[in-house]
């Protein structure tokens, strides 16, 4: 059974493997807030913590046998990583679909990675049948007492960072993470709250939570925190919650994008979506932050590069920094001339342009004009359209 012993006994055990990861104020996202900086530790984010001290605690004739894994990436690393230090064998089954730079560096950690076809659930499915099989010792990613306890282990660095902390905010998939750090700031400041945050998309854990018991999701959606996206909850990690976790709220994909943008702007650092949640409940008044000291567990930064770019143009167009404006002029000599000065008076910056006689959307004698404009935020792209409809302009439907 988890208890605090067993956090502390975690604790002194990563002292030679993991890092105390900072804790700073953001200043540009308010004043209250503050950043536990998980993305800044070893192999990139939490799961270190948990997967060492899984792995620690197995016997020599389990170590043996070899350890086996199921992750979307940050756990497979942890295991990966951990099983080094300690030599043993480690195979990670990962879906097909996770980044590919998580699938590489998993493997340079010494791991034997199988991709299965579909989600973090299906990978799961096969690390057990092949446990079976082969006599692995499965290291859960969440539903685990060591694993968390090790996680844990993070509550307890908030509260030794930040004594008079008041709410700390978490992400959550499948609740290792969040129910080793709740159960440790309970048992140590019980008036401090723990929110919970899921990606809207895939919110097992809180649709659990409305049903009472943990159920199962469908297959079909999708999110760009790809690091918490599981179908169903521990039955453990559920329990758990239900017990020391305050509340869980969900944020959009948008929303996630934009606190992605958010803190690569203002405090130079780089999360993947599962890790931005937290700001983007902040962010987006999912959590009150005006009145107490908060502290947004940045759960890891194994974005994959390939698809940041587009993570950020999502998080630039959420916050107005960058619109598209469609609209249509009268098919004559000076027309556009016309509609750029509108543009230009704005102050806004013309990113592309296009002009087009034939359209579905346009009628004899007019032309669609489609632009990407650079602008300042969602008021200046307010008085962009403002000014176009006073001109004369339709805005488009896009």
């Amino acid at each position: 059974m988890l208890s605090m012993e067993m956090i502390l006994d975690a604790q002194a055990a990563l002292k030679s493997v993991a890092r105390i990861t900072p804790l700073n104020q953001t200043k540009n996202l308010g004043d209250n807030l503050y950043i536990k900086s998980e993305n800044l530790q070893v192999t990139g984010a939490f799961k270190i913590r948990g997967a060492y001290n899984k792995v620690r605690s197995l016997s020599p004739e389990e170590r043996a046998k070899g350890v086996i894994a199921c992750s979307a990436g940050n756990h497979a690393q942890g295991i990966a990583l951990s099983c080094a230090k300690l030599g043993c064998r480690s195979i990670i089954c990962m879906p097909s679909g996770a980044p590919i730079s998580k699938i590489e560096t998993t493997k340079k950690y010494g791991a034997e990675v199988v991709l299965v076809p579909g989600v973090y659930d299906d990978a799961a499915a096969e690390a057990e049948r092949l446990t079976k099989e082969n006599g692995y010792t499965f290291a859960h990613p969440f539903n685990d007492e060591y694993v968390i306890a090790g996680q844990g282990t993070i509550g307890m660095e908030i509260l030794q960072q930040l004594p008079e902390v008041e709410q700390v905010v978490v992400p959550i998939g499948g609740g290792g993470l969040i129910s080793g750090v709740a159960f440790a700031i309970k048992h140590m400041k019980p008036s401090c709250r723990v929110i919970g945050v899921q990606a809207a998309n895939v919110a097992s854990m809180a649709e659990s939570r409305t049903a009472g018991k943990p159920i199962t999701l469908g297959t079909g959606a999708s999110t760009i925190a790809d690091g918490i996206w599981v179908r169903r909850p521990g039955d453990l990690t559920f329990e758990l919650c239900q017990q020391y976790v305050d509340e869980i709220v969900t944020v959009e994909e948008d929303e996630i994008a934009a606190a992605i943008l958010a803190l690569i702007e203002g405090q130079k650092t780089v999360a993947e979506g599962a890790g931005a949640t937290p700001v983007a409940a902040c962010m987006f008044g999912k959590v009150d932050t005006e009145h107490k000291k908060t502290v947004c567990v940045v759960s890891g930064g194994n974005v994959d590069v390939t698809t940041l770019s587009r993570i950020i143009t999502k998080g630039l167009v959420r916050t107005g920094r960058i619109t598209e404006v469609i609209t249509k002029v009268t098919d004559k000599p000076g027309e556009l001339i016309h509609l750029l000065e509108v543009i230009s008076a704005s102050g806004a910056n013309i990113l592309s342009i296009n002009h087009a006689r034939e359209d579905k959307k346009s009628e004899v004698g007019a032309c669609i004009v489609t632009m990407v404009l650079e602008t300042r935020d969602l008021s200046h792209v307010a008085d962009i359209e403002k000014a176009l409809e006073q001109r004369g302009y339709p805005l488009l439907e896009k």
